[in-house]
């Protein structure tokens, strides 16, 4: 018989919902999740937004309170004109990696669609935001709110002072930055708003009345020229701005000369926020996946102690679909592979291989093949790794035949692609090797660092690009940002490109040779 909509005991019954069936809904998938998965999860903070403020979240990196930037409303502009003409749908949820939790739910979802996003976001990232390592050390859950708050504050004083246009110049220099603006290898300190809020005053009023001891002291470049041990001075001159330096953003905001205090705190802004997306974009596959797998069990387990009725499991199930849909390569709509499809595949076969192993599976993973741990297997994956090493360590063959994946090689010096690895003995290790490292953001991202500035001459500031695998910058992107560089530090910039095996000069572009 089937289940009725009104049956005693459901969550809810329709697809229109209020408060109260939210609350409700939540304290129930949250006990279920803590009792059943074990989940560890930040407070929750829920708020409804209508579409257009999806839409405006959206175009704010997905950040509520973010500060005003002419790219914000370029990208809402398209966003939206998409979402008009049916060129592409919103999230049914956004939430933030923050303490508490905060998660904007749409006023247009039905109740089911609200349940279902509930498990995802409120439960599913809450917990992969807490407990994975990258977060832990990467970010700040608990002052990030506030941190916001004040750099959006901060950026509006600066406007109304200085005028748009002048704040406006520094953005668009710093946002050009960003993807070189993050700590990769050395931790950034936590933020703490509070202090940084009561320093500011401070810390400009003192910027405003100094200069950077190291820079009043130098001597002329005449003087220079005359001076003794100039190898040896070079050697201190690099020790003491930490050279080679990675953060490029973080350079110029210590060491720019014509930065003035309210410039170097924009830039400090940016800078911050740069370092906070950086653990999501090297676990976009293991967060989705995390909160995609913790929906549908959460889901299905309501649905099997009759919680959820046979109608809203339904309409749960086909938005899951439509969630974790991977298009063929030959379908216009592919764009890569779906990270929530990936992600949830290969935590499901976690699960599968530690509950009903195949003879394979043993001989693969012998550490969790039909030990029945998968609870214990997953909650240390979502912990412990990112993106790269999780593919590496658990995509298994019998996922990599589901999924028919192989390794093409596409070499300069040959006219055909070559079919390199297949799903058999051979190819399992180097095709899941080959995906690992297309996650790997280390090696897809160009390595670009400060390595000298010739502080006892013109000061040029010399950055170095360590080429992999002879690909080099594209030249429109690299000028245009070689003249952002040099806005913020007002001198001469150049770029080296070395060859990152051999260490030999490919080419050097400077400002000087890019026309205006």
């Amino acid at each position: 018989m089937a289940r009725q909509a009104n049956k005693p005991g459901l969550l809810f019954s329709g697809s229109d919902w209020d408060f109260g069936k939210l609350s409700r809904a939540y304290e129930a998938i949250e006990a279920l999740a803590i009792e059943e998965l074990h989940l560890d999860i930040y407070p929750v903070q829920m708020e409804i937004i209508s579409s257009q403020q999806m839409l405006d979240a959206y175009s704010s990196v997905g950040m509520p309170l973010m500060y005003r930037h002419w790219s914000f409303g370029k990208h809402f502009l398209y966003q939206d004109l998409l979402y008009r003409k049916g060129g592409r749908g919103l999230a049914y949820e956004l939430v933030i990696n923050s303490n508490p939790c905060i998660v904007y739910l749409m006023e247009e979802n039905t109740m089911a669609l609200q349940a279902l996003v509930t498990a995802h976001a409120a439960l599913g990232h809450n917990h992969f935001f807490k407990n994975n390592h990258l977060f832990r050390q990467w970010t700040d859950a608990g002052a990030i709110l506030s941190y916001l708050d004040f750099a959006k504050s901060y950026i509006t004083r600066c406007e109304e002072r200085h005028g748009l246009a002048a704040v406006e110049a520094i953005l668009d220099a710093a946002h050009a930055l960003m993807e070189q603006g993050v700590f990769r290898y050395r931790r950034p300190p936590k933020l703490s708003s509070e202090r940084q809020r009561e320093g500011l005053r401070e810390r400009l009023e003192y910027e405003e009345r100094s200069y950077n001891d190291l820079w009043r002291t130098l001597p002329s470049a005449q003087e220079s020229k005359k001076a003794d041990g100039v190898d040896a001075r070079m050697a201190e001159r690099k020790k003491s701005l930490n050279l080679p330096e990675e953060n490029l953003l973080y350079f110029l905001e210590k060491n720019s000369l014509i930065l003035e205090p309210w410039q170097r705190e924009i830039v400090r802004i940016v800078r911050i926020i740069a370092q906070y997306f950086y653990p999501q974009r090297q676990t976009q596959v293991m967060n989705e996946g995390c909160a995609t797998f913790v929906h549908y069990t959460l889901m299905n387990m309501l649905f099997d102690r009759d919680r959820i009725s046979e109608g809203a499991m339904l309409e749960i199930l086909r938005n899951h679909s439509n969630v974790i849909s991977q298009p063929a390569y030959d379908d216009p709509r592919f764009s890569g592979i779906n990270p929530y499809a990936l992600g949830l595949d290969m935590m499901q076969d976690i699960q599968r291989m530690s509950i009903e192993p195949t003879a394979e599976d043993r001989d693969w993973f012998p550490d969790i093949a039909g030990h029945g741990n998968w609870r214990e297997v997953l909650l240390e994956a979502w912990a412990n790794h990112r993106d790269e090493s999780f593919i590496r360590q658990y995509l298994s063959p019998s996922l990599i035949r589901k999924w028919r994946l192989f390794v093409l090689a596409d070499g300069a010096d040959k006219p055909h692609f070559e079919v390199a690895s297949i799903h058999n003995e051979r190819g399992y290790d180097k095709i899941r090797a080959a995906l690992a490292n297309s996650y790997d953001i280390g090696a897809n991202r160009p390595d670009i660092q400060v390595i000298d500035v010739d502080l006892l001459g013109d000061r040029q500031l010399r950055l170095q690009h360590r080429v992999k695998d002879g690909i080099v910058l594209d030249e429109g992107s690299r000028d245009s940002t070689l003249r952002h560089v040099r806005n913020l530090w007002g001198y001469e910039v150049s770029l080296v490109a070395v060859d990152a095996q051999t260490g030999t000069v490919i080419h050097e572009r400077s400002t000087s040779q890019i026309a205006e």
